[in-house]
């Protein structure tokens, strides 16, 4: 999965979140990742049922 996201080694998790589902959400994260990838973190984002969760990972 590491390789997927173009990182190599372990994924280690910050924080995570849970919203009220909205579809802004996952704009939001590719922004973050677009700005902050090259600094060591990689964010995720779930949806289950009418909830959304961001997770923030430290790429190690």
């Amino acid at each position: 999965m590491n390789e997927e996201l173009g990182v190599k080694g372990k994924l280690e998790i910050v924080a995570s979140k849970t919203f009220a589902a909205n579809a802004v959400l996952v704009d939001v994260v590719d922004f973050l990742n677009k700005s902050l990838k090259k600094d060591g973190y990689i964010f995720g984002v779930s949806k289950s049922g009418e909830k959304m969760t961001i997770v923030i990972y430290e790429a190690e």
